[in-house]
């Protein structure tokens, strides 16, 4: 596990949109443009299970993140690493991003039975200019 550096960690709590890169089933890249916070030097990010990019993590965890500073996009990360899931706190994750990048509560699993999935990256590489 690799530790946060501080502006890492401020690029992550800013309203900053992630990019997570998965590997599908015939090898090819898929990547999809994710809210994103952190728990500690962990990264957490929202889906709905059964959607690609959650199929192809419980298949192979492996993953990469990388965030751009909206701000100054030369400054930037990407971490490599593994994750897990958990259904606990899935709808709360999803209110909480909301916020962050809203300032609103998030409606868009009413009226559908999606289960959210919290999908937590532990970093084990880091690279970027930010790093």
């Amino acid at each position: 596990m690799v530790s946060l550096p501080d502006n890492v960690r401020a690029i992550v709590d800013g309203r900053n949109f992630a990019t997570i890169a998965t590997i599908n089933a015939d090898g090819s890249p898929q990547t999809s443009v994710v809210w994103i916070t952190r728990d500690g030097d962990d990264l957490l990010v929202s889906t709905v299970k059964g959607r690609l990019k959650d199929r192809n993590l419980r298949r192979d965890p492996r993953a990469s993140v990388t965030v751009v500073d909206h701000e100054n996009p030369y400054n930037y990360f990407e971490a490599r690493g593994t994750v897990t899931f958990t259904e606990d706190g899935g709808p709360e994750l999803i209110n909480t991003l909301s916020h962050k990048y809203t300032g609103d509560d998030y409606k868009g699993d009413e009226g559908t039975d999606h289960v959210r999935v919290v999908v937590r990256l532990t970093p084990a590489k880091l690279t970027g200019f930010a790093v």
